[in-house]
């Protein structure tokens, strides 16, 4: 679905039309591109944070249902806010 130097993802079941089951992504990183795993653990550790993303993702879901990159793009600033929160709570977790 889009590449970058460091980065590829690989998505199955959108089409023009909505999702066709079934869905899935595949999310290939460079060795030490941790970035979703900081976010991950952040959200496992902290539910009011969780909470408030899955309801950023309920209010976006319906003016982006066609638009994969838009709905991406205006999640953005969440995710990139809480991912470094979890950068400077738990450091170096996933060093080499």
């Amino acid at each position: 679905m889009n590449e970058s130097p460091s980065r590829a993802s690989f998505n199955k079941g959108y089409t023009e039309d909505g999702y066709k089951p079934p869905v899935f992504h595949l999310h290939l990183r460079r060795w030490g591109d941790n970035d979703e795993l900081y976010f991950r653990d952040y959200l496992l550790e902290h539910p009011l944070v969780a909470k408030e993303y899955e309801q950023l993702k309920v209010r976006l879901a319906e003016p982006f249902r066609y638009n994969r990159d838009g709905y991406t793009e205006a999640k953005g600033e969440f995710v990139k806010r809480i991912t470094e929160l979890a950068k400077k709570e738990y450091g170096p977790r996933y060093a080499k």
